[in-house]
């Protein structure tokens, strides 16, 4: 008994002469680590009686608890007074100016995206999303792509295993943001106006292509449409974008499984000292930026909606593409290098925010 009660007041007085945490961790080994002295009481409990273990296993126990509780309570104290120091310590100047080149940029994707956004808002559409890892039926059957069409085919498009299927259907990451305009058709009642704005991925890469890019697809399902509003919403958006009013427009007809009729869109250019720049009255070539079409009977029919009542139209560009004809840059790898020299070059202030009124460029 003499023999507990000393250890007990010689373990809580190095408790509490512990100066830090690594002496107070020192402490801790030394009686209660795999060779300490209060675990080696411990172990002697299975040599007694049982007589002998009614007697001294609640006092070597409750041994163990006390110089448990009393390395806990000098921790937390340790601890907060290391905290306490540390704030008496340290200091932040908050009437220091801010610096003259912040860090931080916004990229130029996401600033497309935003002007995109603010453009078509005023169009009366709204901004739809959707995964990114897809199944084949949103990805490809619901848009009329059939079995044996190229897209579909495995050099194009990143499958997941087949131990990933869900309701018999595979997985894969979505080449396309059309599978939006899939889940959006099924899930709301026309008229629907959306754009759907996002990542996309598709095993391609070369100074115009990367195996995830950015893509951006419009739709619009209401009673009456047709070609005409097709064109005219094009039109008003690429002079939005590139803030020109002498963009000339040009429809070639084109074929994507999910529109009937498709049409290619070039956008007419004029040449300054070599560098091909978007609009011109008297175009010196076209460039193509965008496909587009009627919706096909057959997707309207897919998500449960009657093509004798319904019908729409759906475009889609990408958004990359968009950023490097309007700014500029020649080399799509470029956006995904993460390059500080690059960013600097290209980012944008983060109040740099498009409005129509004071211009969608910053």
């Amino acid at each position: 008994m003499a023999e507990i009660d000393d250890l007990h007041d010689s373990l809580i007085a190095a408790v509490a002469d512990a100066a830090d945490l690594p002496a107070l961790e020192g402490v801790r080994v030394g009686a209660l680590g795999k060779q300490g002295s209060v675990s080696a009481l411990l172990k002697t409990l299975g040599g007694m009686t049982p007589e002998q273990r009614q007697t001294e296993g609640p006092r070597i126990n409750g041994l163990r608890e006390a110089v448990s509780a009393a390395i806990a309570a000098r921790k937390a104290a340790l601890e907060q007074a290391a905290l306490d120091q540390r704030l008496a310590s340290e200091r932040i100047d908050l009437s220091l100016p801010a610096p003259d080149a912040p860090a931080g940029s916004v990229h130029p994707v996401s600033q497309v995206m935003d002007e995109l956004a603010e453009i078509f808002a005023d169009l009366g559409f709204s901004v739809a999303t959707g995964p990114e890892i897809e199944d084949d039926w949103h990805n490809f059957t619901a848009l009329n792509i059939p079995e044996s069409h190229p897209a579909r085919a495995m050099h194009d498009t990143f499958y997941f295993g087949d131990d990933t299927a869900r309701d018999g259907r595979r997985m894969l990451l979505r080449t396309h943001t059309s599978p939006v305009q899939i889940r959006t058709m099924t899930s709301k009642a026309p008229p629907i106006r959306i754009i759907a704005p996002g990542r996309t991925y598709r095993s391609d890469s070369d100074a115009t292509h990367t195996p995830m890019f950015h893509q951006v697809e419009g739709l619009v399902i209401d009673r009456g449409i047709h070609m005409g509003h097709l064109k005219w919403t094009l039109e008003t958006f690429v002079r939005a974008f590139f803030e020109r009013d002498d963009i000339v427009l040009r429809m070639r007809p084109s074929y994507f499984p999910f529109t009937e009729p498709s049409a290619e869109v070039d956008v007419g250019y004029t040449l300054d000292k070599g560098r091909r720049v978007i609009g011109g009255a008297m175009p010196d070539g076209w460039m193509e930026i965008l496909g587009s079409g009627m919706v096909h009977p057959k997707v309207i029919a897919a998500c449960g909606l009657d093509p004798d009542e319904w019908q729409g139209f759906a475009f889609g560009c990408g958004i990359d593409r968009l950023a490097m004809l309007k700014y500029g840059m020649d080399d799509l790898r470029a956006f995904f290098d993460g390059d500080l020299r690059w960013l600097r070059h290209y980012g944008f202030a983060a109040l740099d925010v498009p409005t129509l009124s004071g211009g969608v460029s910053a």
